[in-house]
């Protein structure tokens, strides 16, 4: 089971998907980095960004960039089974919304959310959930490192 992942210079996300115990590759931060390629299918751990936009009413960009340009790639695309999203309950109904989008674009299933780096509960669930039905999701064999 493979855990891909964009995290910003907060490390966040980072944070969240190490403690899963799972293999997981990151989503470059930078266009000057090797963009990634995945040839097995996975499951897609991204932060929310700016929080509170339909509130304030402004548009909201929740998926970042980087996030996108892996997913605009079609081999990278076709082989996500799920996705995870982070963010901050601050941001109310925007809370996580960059799963939502990606659900829906991709259609695939909006598994988790949780804040900021989650907590040993967010880690045990999601951790739990992913294995009991990796076979469900077409995760393949469940591997743990």
């Amino acid at each position: 089971m493979l855990i891909v992942y964009y995290s910003s210079a907060t490390n966040n996300t980072h944070r969240f998907v190490s403690k899963l115990g799972l293999p997981s590759v990151r989503i470059p931060m930078t266009r000057t980095e090797q963009p990634l390629r995945v040839d097995e299918p996975y499951v897609l751990v991204v932060p929310t960004y700016g929080g509170g936009a339909s509130i304030s009413g402004q548009n909201s960009r929740p998926v970042p960039p980087q996030v996108i340009r892996f997913l605009n790639d079609g081999h990278n695309r076709s082989f996500i089974r799920a996705v995870v999203a982070g963010g901050n309950s601050n941001f109310g109904t925007d809370f996580g919304r960059a799963g939502d989008q990606i659900a829906r674009k991709c259609n695939v299933p909006y598994v988790y959310r949780f804040e900021l780096m989650g907590n040993e509960e967010d880690v045990r669930v999601l951790r739990q959930g992913l294995m009991d039905n990796a076979e469900a999701l077409g995760l393949g064999p469940q591997s743990v490192r």
